[in-house]
């Protein structure tokens, strides 16, 4: 399961952060780090972008990101 199959409300935990080169990295510079649990707090009318609380921040990613984070639902 993606990040962006998480329904808004529910929270996941981040098993693996995929991607190539500097997009994976700037998503991991961001804090989205394996074994990060995030609450999905918003999608746009049509998903994207979708807002995310970890690490007691607010963070804003694109969908095409979230496809790229593999995540088990809790």
């Amino acid at each position: 399961m993606t990040l962006k199959d998480i329904p808004v409300g529910k929270s996941a935990k981040i098993k693996k952060v995929g991607g190539h080169g500097a997009t994976k990295r700037r998503i991991m510079e961001m804090g989205v780090t394996r074994g990060t649990t995030v609450l999905v707090r918003k999608k746009a009318p049509l998903g994207d972008p979708i807002q995310l609380s970890l690490r007691g921040f607010e963070l804003t990613i694109r969908k095409a990101d979230a496809e790229n984070i593999l995540v088990d639902s809790l």
